[in-house]
């Protein structure tokens, strides 16, 4: 299903959001990079002029990587990054020598659907695309920083198992993002998904990408899926901390911001 839409999938994201999505992106990598400034405040990439975290990162459901490329964007801003000998640390300054506090490795981009992978080249993303299974990933334990998972979760069978996964992958102190469009609950959001959604979304998606029964899926899986507090509930239920819950537009979509705990084995 998703190989079929992969190819139209960015527009009607935007077109079918008025590019809020973009706007949602933006905001949950502003706000990691806030909370993982602060947990590193103090560290030796803080006190070395010209140097700055290495930061590994995973784009889990990723898709077409949007998501990582906003990340990388927030996070560097247009910086020259050079390796160095000390672990985690590299130097890391903009055109006019400016000192940046991170430097992002180059982005894991991971999703079953290879036809969305596919669509990642062209746009020549700092990244390696993976085909992959969220709740059984091919990576040992601790291997990354930052997971980011945008409208993914609940196209995983079983949330709990990659929420598990997650959880493995990143190392200690390391934070979840989750964007998503959670189970409505309020009145607005209840009409929005169940009376307004099922009329217009299934047939801008038709219209732009001949795949209606992608976009009726989209709808149903919405109203199938948790809402937002029994997600937060089970994320830590699986060890995560919740650092902070973002609603963006009366409660369209949620940013879910989950940290493993410091002293996390």
């Amino acid at each position: 299903m998703f190989d079929g839409i992969a190819s139209r999938y960015d527009f009607l994201n935007h077109f079918l959001s008025c590019y809020q999505d973009v706007l949602w992106r933006r905001y949950c990598c502003k706000s990691l990079k806030k909370m993982v400034a602060a947990d590193n405040a103090g560290s030796v990439s803080q006190n070395v002029p010209g140097y700055a975290r290495n930061v590994r990162l995973l784009d889990l459901c990723g898709g077409t990587g949007d998501f990582a490329n906003t990340f990388r964007k927030i996070f560097e801003s247009r910086c020259a990054c050079k390796s160095s000998s000390q672990k985690g640390v590299a130097q890391c300054t903009t055109e006019k020598g400016n000192a940046h506090d991170f430097c992002v490795e180059p982005a894991v981009i991971g999703d079953f659907s290879y036809g969305m992978l596919a669509e990642v080249k062209p746009k020549k993303i700092d990244a390696f695309a993976v085909q992959l299974d969220a709740m059984k990933m091919p990576f040992a334990e601790r291997q990354f920083d930052v997971v980011l998972n945008g409208f993914g979760m609940r196209n995983v069978p079983d949330a709990r198992g990659a929420l598990i996964e997650s959880y493995r992958v990143l190392d200690a102190g390391g934070y979840l993002c989750v964007l998503e469009f959670f189970s409505p609950r309020n009145l607005f959001n209840k009409f929005f998904y169940k009376v307004l959604a099922p009329l217009f979304i299934p047939v801008m998606g038709a219209f732009f990408s001949g795949k209606r029964d992608a976009y009726e899926y989209l709808v149903n899986s919405i109203i199938r899926f948790l809402p937002v507090d029994e997600f937060c509930k089970m994320a830590e239920e699986c060890g995560f901390e919740v650092k902070k819950v973002k609603m963006f537009d009366g409660g369209i979509s949620f940013g879910v911001f989950l940290r493993k705990p410091v002293g996390a084995p």
